[in-house]
């Protein structure tokens, strides 16, 4: 008997250099490699089990997502965001968004949205009720991604990866005056909710405001840390 086979999908064939990216990508999204930090070819590696060959093709790619930047004479470098980058990641994450609910509002299956979204959202409220913050930020990331992808525009989705890796890179700071959790999940509930009764005025209102106070948290607290930074130092050393 012949066996069938039409039921199966082939496997994804990724190279050693993509699936390397991705821990790398994983590790700056993390906080693991804060901004600033240097990433020598060695030690990464070693540690990866990798050779050297794949690691510079992986590292290559996440210069062109914008990730690191490479110093000449000096290496590669996970990179910083200012306050115009905080701004513009934001800006840019409302506008894929926007496009990808109006979309999806559209011609999309909005039943099938809303179930990948009611989802998200339960995921959220158990990491919420276990006080586990890097959990809800996960969480969270789900649903703006999960949000993206119902739309069915694969450039949508490509754009918003790379967003919200960039998000990720401010949490340490966005984690300190994070919102009360309960008016987080409120706010995601309100997102969906909309979608579902094809509200894209509500959408749209709610998910400007989610963004703008997500700016103001992050450069509220960067501009803390500047200050504190930027004092003099009382015993007149000088900063290494």
């Amino acid at each position: 008997m012949e066996l069938d086979t039409s039921g199966l999908e082939p496997l994804e064939r990724r190279s050693t250099a993509a699936i390397v990216a991705d821990r790398i990508r994983t590790a700056i999204m993390r906080g693991t490699f804060p901004p600033g930090t240097q990433l020598g070819e060695v030690e990464l590696a070693n540690r990866l089990g990798v050779s050297r060959g794949p690691l510079r093709e992986a590292m290559q790619r996440l210069v062109a997502e914008g990730l690191l930047r490479s110093e000449r004479h000096r290496g590669l470098f996970v990179r910083d965001l200012d306050a115009a980058d905080v701004r513009d990641v934001y800006t840019a994450r409302t506008a894929v968004e926007r496009a990808a609910a109006l979309l999806l509002l559209a011609e999309g299956d909005r039943s099938a949205a809303v179930a990948r979204l009611t989802a998200a959202l339960a995921t959220m409220e158990a990491a919420a009720a276990a006080g586990d913050a890097v959990a809800l930020a996960d969480a969270d990331h789900d649903f703006h991604a999960e949000l993206v992808a119902a739309s069915g525009s694969p450039r949508l989705h490509r754009m918003a990866r790379a967003l919200l890796v960039e998000t990720r890179m401010c949490l340490a700071a966005l984690q300190q005056t994070a919102p009360p959790a309960e008016d987080l999940l409120d706010e995601h509930r309100t997102l969906r909710d909309a979608l579902r009764d094809g509200d894209a005025a509500r959408f749209v209102g709610m998910l400007e405001a989610h963004m703008a106070d997500a700016v103001a948290r992050i450069l509220d607290v960067t501009a803390v840390a500047d200050l504190t930074t930027d004092e003099p130092d009382p015993t007149g050393a000088v900063p290494a």
